[in-house]
Formats: C-alpha cells, structure tokens, sequence
C-alpha cells in the first residue's frame, strides 16, 4: 500500500507541476463542448430525448466522459516518459509487486480525472441541468469508476510503447472511436444496425449511460437506448477489473532493460 500511495501521490504533484497538462486536458473538452454543441444546437435534435432537451444539454454528460478521456491519455503516457528518463526500470526492480505499480499509477490518473470532471461538472446549470446534493455524489462515484477503466485501458496500451508518438497513434485510434460510439455525440436511435451493435458492445457507452442516468436522478426524464444504472454501473466496474487484470498482465512481462 506503501508503493501505491506514493505512485499515487507522485501523478498528483507532477499533474500540478504541469501547467499544460491542466490546461490540454480541461479547456479542449469545454471548447469541444461550446463549439459542437453550440454549432449542432440549432440544427440537430438528438432522436430519442425529451422534447425539452438541446443539444448542449445533451452533449454535456458526453463531454464529462471526454474529460475523463483526455485526462486518462495524459495520465498514461507519463509511463512512456518514465520508461525514456529510466524511472520506470528503477521501480521495476524495486521489491513491489507490478500489481501494486499499476494500481498506484490508476489510482493516480483517476484522481485527476474525477478532479477535473467536477470542475467541469459545476458548468452542469449553464447546459440546463440544476444540481442537487444526491446528483454530484452519484455522479462522482460514477466519474470514479469509468476514470478508473479508460486510465487502467490507457496503461494497457502504455506499458507496451516505446515512443510517445506510437502512443499517441494508438490511443486517437483505440479511444476516440470508443468515445464517438458512446452515445456522447449522438443516440444509437436511428444509427446504422452495425453502429448500433457496435455501440451495445462499447463499455463506455454503458459508462456514459450510468453519467446520464445520474445527472437526472430524481427526474423523471428518460432517454432512449440508454441501459439501466444498474446494468451500466456492473459493466463499468467489471471493465475496470479487466482492464486493471490486464495492464497487471503486460506489466509483468515488462523487461526492466
């Protein structure tokens, strides 16, 4: 616990040391917010939504998930930077446990996430969503849990890159797709049968739906093709386990030359 608290705490001050990192990772997905959502407001009614519901409103939950997006590729590719400046190889040989090494790491970039996503998450009133006490607690436990899956899906990917470059390939190919066929920029009502198969098989999109679900809680406000809290709560903590299982699994086989 020792090794996961200062990994954990290391992510912190670097983060905060990190001026552009703060600025990459909050104001793009606020720009993505008033830039998109402003410019599709006026033309594009999201089927399957409440007749009441803009398009800033409903972009808005899809925005907190491309905050948690983008602060979980700026978490994890500090491992590719660690692995280039030799910090990495001199925690591999410490007497931890690789487990504990990635699970510090998570823990770390989640933090950061859930921090930026409630600074993001106070703008909630201005997209035509009150907040109340029992919304901001559900939808922190939520933002914890699906920071924790797309930082751990993150690690997977890092701890088996070499460049920053190669990284950043990967990640714009793994995780943005992931997030388009979420349901943060448009339903599945009316998409393509393969597109809609797609997004029924997306974790995130069940993430994004648990966000959704929690930001009206208490309304009686239904969205179409979006899962049940239960059923999107189960899949996002069980995709978080695997994705933690399996970042285990690649750091184990990670050298320390």
């Amino acid at each position: 616990m020792l090794a996961v608290a200062t990994l954990w705490q290391r992510e912190i001050v670097r983060f905060a040391r990190q001026r552009s990192r703060v600025v990459g990772a909050f104001v793009q997905p606020i720009v993505f917010w008033l830039l998109l959502g402003g410019g599709l407001s006026g033309s594009f009614r999201p089927p399957g939504t409440p007749a009441s519901t803009g398009y800033l409103e409903y972009f808005f939950p899809g925005t907190i998930a491309l905050v948690l997006l983008f602060t979980a590729i700026f978490a994890t590719i500090a491992v590719v930077e660690d692995r280039r400046s030799g910090f990495l190889q001199g925690v591999l040989v410490a007497p931890v446990s690789r487990r504990s090494i990635v699970l510090g790491q998570a823990l770390g970039g989640t933090t950061l996430a859930v921090v930026q996503g409630l600074l993001f998450l106070a703008l909630a009133p201005l997209a035509g969503v009150p907040l109340t006490l029992a919304r901001v607690v559900a939808t922190t436990g939520t933002m914890a849990i699906v920071a924790f899956g797309l930082t751990t899906l993150g690690l997977v990917i890092a701890w088996r890159m070499e460049s920053t470059q190669g990284f950043h390939a990967i990640m714009n190919l793994v995780l943005l797709p992931i997030w388009f066929l979420s349901g943060a920029f448009f339903p599945a009502t009316n998409a393509p049968t393969v597109l809609r198969w797609v997004m029924r098989v997306n974790p995130l999109t069940y993430g994004l739906g648990a966000l959704r679900t929690c930001l009206y809680l208490g309304r009686d406000v239904t969205f179409a093709d979006v899962p049940a809290l239960g059923i999107s709560l189960l899949v996002s903590v069980a995709f978080g386990v695997l994705g933690l299982t399996a970042a285990t699994a690649v750091a184990e086989r990670s050298s320390t030359l």
